[in-house]
């Protein structure tokens, strides 16, 4: 079965709302083995929204529409559907009801538009709404289906789960199955050069890379007949890419690297203190979103200054006349000091220069260093990172907790 999803709505096109019901029913679709191979947005416009609707079912047998079921005017998704498929509307009774109850409910008069949102034809399923007024409906019909849902995403969410899941559940055959392995310390060029005769070579499963913020990911994904048969075909080739990239991957799933990080610290009862200048706490604010890493995240001091590093720290004065701010060696004396000063088994730090300003020819935007410091010994690294502002801080925290995770292993 092939799918395509459409959303719908001015303010969508306009940008004024996110569209994110899109990458949900994507992701859940492909849970069903349904392949979506295209997704449009239309305004509220009924001759632009039936040229959408004749578009959609001119390449798909199933098409999910969001959006565009309130009681106003310009709410068109149903009727133009509804004329499409060449079906009369007449009043859900249950519908009706439940809406006429939420008023009484929430103590608020009812007007005459609100019973537009219980209009349906005779033979449509009628999917209740259990967190709005504005039922869904799917229409099932010469081979073309067509789910109709609210558009905002609590009460979209729900319905999909509920009802249409189910619906489909029924028609679909086989599941499409991924796991996704989270690499870093390898860029997204070097990483797809390392299993590229896999790629080449791919039918099913197949495996597909993805790079965002600092780190990347492959999906490799499986057409199989259930979970567990889909599991089966994925392994071999799971197992060959974890063997050649080895320690580059740290973790899989939705996992984070400071979930990876955290569960390490805790698990090996390690306590650690962060000293950042550059980064200005985004080492510490990474670490603080795994619950519970109170237990071994100390403290965290953002000593941005000279004066900070000297007082808070005890980065020796000398030290920063004769090397500068941005050093390795003055890297390694604010890991030392923290770790001194916080009283745990682990220091790290960053020194940089984030930018747009402050570089030189010696030391230009982008030049980071990085302290380690684990009972006593430190150890450190120079970054030379691109980006803006942002992205070089975000860059320089990333490396230094992946520096950090391989230490711990």
């Amino acid at each position: 079965m092939k799918a395509e999803i459409l959303a719908i709505g001015t303010e969508i096109l306009l940008g004024d709302i996110v569209n994110t019901n899109t990458q949900y029913i994507a992701k859940r679709l492909a849970d069903l083995g349904i392949s979506v191979y295209h997704q449009s947005v239309v305004g509220d416009n009924p001759e632009r929204l039936l040229e959408a609707y004749n578009l959609a079912f001119s390449r798909a047998d199933l098409v999910i529409a969001t959006g565009g079921l309130g009681p106003t005017k310009d709410d068109l998704t149903k009727e133009v559907a509804f004329e499409y498929f060449g079906k009369q509307s007449v009043v859900h009774e249950p519908s009706l009801k439940i809406i006429e109850d939420y008023f009484k409910r929430v103590d608020r008069p009812m007007t005459k538009n609100n019973r537009k949102q219980a209009y349906f034809p005779i033979d449509a399923v009628v999917l209740p709404n259990n967190n709005g007024t504005a039922p869904g409906c799917i229409i099932d019909e010469n081979s073309k289906i067509i789910a109709l849902l609210p558009g905002p995403p609590w009460e979209m969410k729900p319905m999909f789960e509920e009802a249409v899941i189910p619906y489909l559940e029924k028609l679909s055959q086989g599941v499409l199955v991924s796991k996704v392995l989270r690499v870093i310390g390898v860029g997204e060029s070097s990483a797809e050069t390392i299993i590229e005769d896999i790629m080449d070579k791919q039918t099913n499963p197949t495996v597909a890379p993805y790079a965002k913020d600092g780190e990347m990911t492959f999906r490799i994904t499986a057409k199989a007949n259930t979970n567990e048969e889909g599991l089966r075909i994925i392994k071999p080739m799971e197992d060959e890419i974890r063997s050649r990239l080895g320690s580059n991957i740290y973790g899989e799933g939705d996992t984070t690297l400071e979930n990876v990080i955290g569960k390490m610290l805790i698990n090996k009862k390690i306590t650690i203190a962060t000293a950042e200048s550059c980064t200005g706490g985004m080492v510490a604010s990474t670490l603080i979103n795994y619950p519970g890493i109170s237990s071994s995240l100390k403290e965290g001091a953002v000593t941005y200054s000279n004066e900070a590093k000297i007082n808070r720290l005890g980065v020796k004065v000398e030290t920063l006349d004769k090397y500068g701010a941005v050093s390795s060696e003055v890297a390694a004396e604010m890991a030392l000091g923290i770790a001194k000063t916080a009283g745990t088994n682990i220091g790290i730090s960053t020194t940089g220069i984030a930018g747009p300003d402050g570089g030189s020819d010696e030391k230009p935007v982008g030049l980071v260093y990085i302290g380690l410091a684990i009972n006593g010994e430190v150890k450190t690294k120079k970054l030379k990172l691109s980006g803006k502002r942002q992205e070089i801080r975000k860059r320089a925290t990333m490396q230094l907790l992946d520096w950090l995770r391989r230490e711990l292993l």
